[in-house]
């Protein structure tokens, strides 16, 4: 049987979204910050020759930089002010929580509520604009190396290109913040999937003309088409499946009267990390990678040349350390956002139990059972969307917009958003309710 909430999402329609005017303005703001960011990616880095770098790029986009470019929105082909885009950020972000975990200081300011997560994004900030700084000066000293690229090669070129892309990054942090206080779904993450929906026209002209050439087989462009449809069908299936644990309470006794016990349940997610070991896994991938890349164009060292060469897209190399992050993260991530003995404990609390298992202790331990499980299906699921399409692409040369990274984010980021919107909405239909009830005491005529 279907719960209060989810007959209510039923009845939603349009007359509901527009008597929702906070929930509009959410959404106004959240289109007018991400059009910024476009505007942003198309502001080049003083001091670049564009002619020179664009011959530069199209000679490795097939590669790492290629991705990276996706992520960044098409920002990197333009050597833009958001090149870097969050990257560097989302790197803080996973050394900060890892570091969490062994760390009994950083572990307690956790446990503080709204400060203590205050001051940990105020560490990883801190940890982000070193990371960018070190990762923004190798590309400059990339960029000179490359020849004919940087028109003033220089301390002037490395500083000023550092303080430009740095700037970027820290504006896109700020607003990836305010996306997520005062507009729609995660800033963050809409940073990221505006950046890889911006390249979808250039993706679908370039497999047309790909197979007007007969660079890219008939049969072969149709099942690439077909692969992207059944893995955003996987995705879609995958991200709502839930494992339901039944809990029981016990009967009460109200006055006089014995009413029955109540059942419930304990939805847990197959996928409880989301996107987040894909973007993780990338990241830690990308930071290197980007800057050994543009290094290896000039003048670099042999053991340079040779690790850009295994981190190249769809090398072992790459497809395996790809694989342990999303995996190891898919755990990691699962183990901070969702705590089994907290839940045992309020569960105990409200009189609940599961049927079967002992409250306390081994309630937790079955949660954590039953977790671990889903979440080993869950991570081989991320591994699969992951990396099948990676092998395709290394095999056909296609699109990078068709990889299981950028169709994972995309599907899971459009889900999140849309089930916000959802609860906007839902929570206008109970303001409604509540206005239109005779809950203040008022006379009745």
């Amino acid at each position: 049987m279907a719960s209060a909430a989810e007959q209510l999402a039923r009845n939603l329609n349009f007359s509901t979204f527009s008597k929702a005017k906070a929930l509009q303005q959410r959404i106004w703001f959240t289109l007018g910050a991400l059009l910024v960011y476009r505007l942003g990616t198309f502001i080049p880095v003083p001091g670049i020759d564009p002619d020179a770098f664009r011959a530069t790029f199209e000679q490795s986009q097939q590669g790492i930089i290629g991705m990276f470019n996706m992520f960044a929105g098409g920002a990197v082909e333009r050597m833009a002010i958001f090149a870097l885009n969050l990257i560097p950020y989302i790197t803080a972000s996973i050394v900060v929580q890892v570091v969490a975990t062994a760390s009994p200081r950083l572990e307690a300011l956790k446990k503080e509520g709204e400060s203590g997560r205050r001051k940990m994004n105020q560490y990883t900030r801190y940890l982000a604009v070193v990371f960018c700084a070190v990762q923004a000066y190798g590309i400059a000293v990339g960029l000179e190396a490359s020849q004919g690229v940087v028109l003033n090669p220089g301390w002037f070129f490395r500083i000023s290109t550092v303080i430009t892309l740095v700037g970027g990054t820290m504006f896109l942090m700020w607003l990836g913040e305010q996306i997520t206080a005062r507009g729609v779904g995660n800033g963050i993450s809409l940073i990221i999937f505006a950046g890889i929906v911006a390249n979808l026209p250039t993706t679908i002209v370039q497999t047309l003309e790909l197979s007007r050439t007969g660079a890219l087989p008939a049969l072969a462009g149709f099942g690439v088409l077909v692969l992207a449809l059944v893995v955003i069908a996987g995705i879609v299936f995958f991200e709502r499946a839930q494992r339901r644990l039944l809990i029981q309470y016990p009967k009460r006794q109200v006055g006089n009267k014995m009413f029955q016990g109540d059942t419930s349940h304990l939805p847990l997610k197959l996928n409880t990390s989301g996107v987040i070991p894909v973007i993780f896994g990338s990241s830690l991938l990308l930071l290197p990678a980007t800057i050994a890349s543009f290094a290896a164009q000039g003048n670099a060292p042999q053991w340079l040349q040779v690790v850009t060469a295994l981190l190249g897209r769809g090398q072992p190399l790459y497809l395996a350390l790809f694989a342990f992050f999303i995996i190891f993260f898919a755990f990691f991530y699962t183990a901070i956002v969702f705590n089994p003995q907290e839940t045992a404990d309020n569960l105990k609390r409200s009189g609940g139990f599961i049927p079967g298992i002992r409250p306390g202790e081994r309630t937790a331990q079955h949660i954590d059972y039953v977790l671990t499980r889903i979440t080993v299906v869950g991570a081989l699921y991320l591994t699969v969307v992951a990396l099948i399409p990676e092998i395709v692409h290394n095999q056909l040369a296609v699109s990078q917009f068709i990889g299981g990274t950028s169709l994972l984010i995309m599907v899971t980021v459009t889900l999140d958003t849309v089930s916000q919107i959802q609860s906007h909405l839902i929570a206008q239909q109970y303001e409604g309710l509540v206005k239109k009830s005779r809950l203040g005491g008022g006379k009745r005529r």
